[in-house]
This record gives C-alpha cells, structure tokens and sequence, in this order.
C-alpha cells in the first residue's frame, strides 16, 4: 500500500512531480501556463508526498495558507501509470486532515475545465463551485473553475 509523508515543497522528488504535473497541463491546455500566482517555499506550509511500498514516488500535494482558518489545495498530482487506483483520494484526505489539525476548516482550490477526472473526485468530495478567490481575483478567466470545502 503507498504511503503518504510530509516533506517540504524543495524536495526534488516534489519538484519533478510538480514539474511533471504543469508538462502535463500545458499538454492538455495547448501550452497555456498555470493560473494565478505558483507556489513557492515561502508560501507553501505543508507538503505530502505518496510513495510506493518501493519508495517510488508517484503523487504529491500541498497547502497554501490563504487567510485565518483557509488555505488553498496546490499540486494534486497522481502519475498517469500510478492513476485509477483512488490514491488521488489518499492524497486529498491527508491534506484534509492536516489542514483540520492546523485549524484550516475551509479549503479551496483552482482547477482547469478540461481536468475532468479531478474535478470529479473534488465534487464527490464535498466540494462546491465557488467564485475566484485570493491570487486568481485579479485574473479570474474562462480556463479556471474555483472550488471550496468547509471541512468538519
């Protein structure tokens, strides 16, 4: 069974998951680059990272702080060989967990309209459409869907 463990958003393993991620979006997207404002070290408070039984690395996701009691989900990612298996799910409920044990009790997050399998896992996990929020209210645009969920 992966395993998912904290780790900070320098980890190489993260960054070539992270950069394997916006390969992929910019794919799917026809080039066009990430929405809103990346993240960075500074701004990123908690990392997982999902590993094989082996130690392979194989999805990823971290939170941004956005304001008291809210942070943004950034950098779900699952590789494409490692997919269908609901660790997108494991890994989304241990960001939700962390961020209830950080008393984060809203998440939200942004995705692309064309990233219909997370958009699904999203919905089926409590989350509603929202409107944009922090970096994205200054470039909200028809390529970004918003999303919120207040957690328990």
């Amino acid at each position: 069974m992966p395993t998912l463990t904290a780790t900070t958003w320098a980890d190489p393993r993260v960054q070539a998951l992270s950069d394997a991620q916006q390969a992929e979006l910019r794919e799917r997207y026809d080039g066009r680059g990430e929405s809103g404002t990346p993240p960075t070290a500074e701004d990123v408070a908690v990392v997982l990272l999902l590993r094989e039984d082996d130690g392979t690395p194989v999805g990823c996701g971290a939170l941004r702080p956005l304001e008291p009691g809210a942070a943004e989900l950034k950098r779900m990612y699952v590789v494409p060989a490692a997919r269908g298996r609901g660790l997108s799910r494991l890994v989304l409920t241990g960001l939700e967990a962390t961020a209830a044990e950080r008393g984060w009790h809203t998440l939200r997050l942004e995705t692309g309209p064309l990233q219909h399998e997370a958009i699904a896992l999203y919905e089926r996990s409590g989350y509603r459409p929202i409107e944009a929020f922090g970096h994205y209210l200054d470039e909200p645009d028809e390529w970004s869907r918003y999303y919120e969920k207040e957690l328990p």
